[in-house]
């Protein structure tokens, strides 16, 4: 199974408290006090790791907690602080809190990391009160508590082109003739349960693009039907959306409808999702309708880019390749 959304639960460690000693040594009748101070509390660290590839880890753990500072000890000797608690997430990752819902933190880079939770100051050994009118001092203070968090995790995808389209248009199968992957593919509605992300190999250009497969939309997929919003959050990142559409019309579908259906449900979802860069790829041109539903969708979306391509007679393939490039990295043409 694919992970894209957790609940967790972080601790940051707890200072260690301070230590009261007095000195005590042959022929220093009046050493004084020598209590060390407790070590600081590890801190919570999120850090962006592009080979991780989903939630998986905190979804069967999902409690976690930074270690303690050990207490001072006698002889000025302060206590060690607390390793830091280091945790990996993927590319695109939201962090909100429980409660609010509001955004914490995101990884958007490979390598970025911060501090989500503080570790606790540790506590001040006795050796910090003494003064003129109080030689002996007994007081000392304990270590702070760390922080704590609830947080809602979310993983958006990133990727340069995001596939959108309903249940068997030939997503996969097209992710499959445009790049090395080998995707699950069938002749039955939701073969792609989960985002899938591939690379498509540029050679001429010493580059590549990274292409995510979005799992079949439903009518009503902005209101949370099916599976929207767990599906339709992948696609915000993306600098490209890809319609693949069955020119076909199985099942009494009327592809130059499926068209605007889906860009309703984009918009409806998030209004920004329909200012970003499209395009569309007719599939299944083999078939015996798709040339007359091609025209019609020409003259409806006419300066769209619209490419005709069949993934089973591997046309138009090459050329929709090369469109994806201009639309992600026109200056690079």
């Amino acid at each position: 199974m694919f992970f894209d959304e957790v609940s967790i639960t972080l601790e940051a460690g707890h200072g260690g408290d301070g230590c009261f000693s007095m000195r005590r040594e042959k022929y220093i009748p009046k050493g004084g006090p020598d209590g060390g101070d407790g070590g600081r509390g590890g801190c919570v660290v999120v850090r962006c790791d592009e080979n991780v590839s989903d939630l998986r880890q905190y979804h069967f753990k999902p409690n976690y907690k930074a270690r303690n500072g050990e207490p001072g000890r006698g002889r000025q000797q302060h206590g060690k602080g607390g390793d830091d608690l280091i945790l990996k997430f993927p590319v695109g990752t939201e962090f909100r809190d429980v409660e609010s819902g509001e955004l914490v933190a995101e990884l958007l880079e490979h390598g970025h990391e911060l501090v989500l939770l503080d570790g606790g100051k540790g506590g001040l050994g006795n050796i910090h009160f003494k003064s003129a009118t109080n030689q002996t001092p007994r007081q000392t203070t304990p270590g702070e508590y760390g922080e704590e968090g609830a947080y809602k995790v979310q993983l958006k995808t990133i990727a340069d082109i995001g596939m959108v389209g309903y249940p068997n248009a030939g997503k996969s199968s097209l992710m499959g003739c445009l790049t090395n992957a080998q995707p699950k593919t069938g002749h039955y509605a939701f073969t792609t349960r989960r985002p899938n992300i591939a690379i498509i190999e540029y050679h001429d250009y010493f580059d590549r693009l990274l292409l995510a497969d979005i799992p079949g939309l439903v009518e009503g997929a902005h209101e949370n039907r099916g599976m929207g919003h767990k599906f339709l959050r992948h696609v915000e990142r993306c600098s490209v959306l890809l319609y693949v559409i069955d020119m076909e019309g199985t099942d009494g579908r009327d592809p130059v409808e499926d068209v605007a259906a889906l860009r309703h449900e984009l918009g409806a979802y998030q209004e920004e999702l329909l200012d970003k860069p499209w395009a569309i790829a007719a599939n299944k041109m083999d078939e015996p309708h798709a040339a007359e539903n091609l025209q019609r969708m020409q003259a409806a979306y006419e300066g769209t880019e619209i490419h005709a391509i069949s993934c089973i007679g591997e046309t138009g393939l090459e050329e929709l390749k090369q469109g994806l490039w201009t639309a992600c990295k026109p200056a690079a043409d």
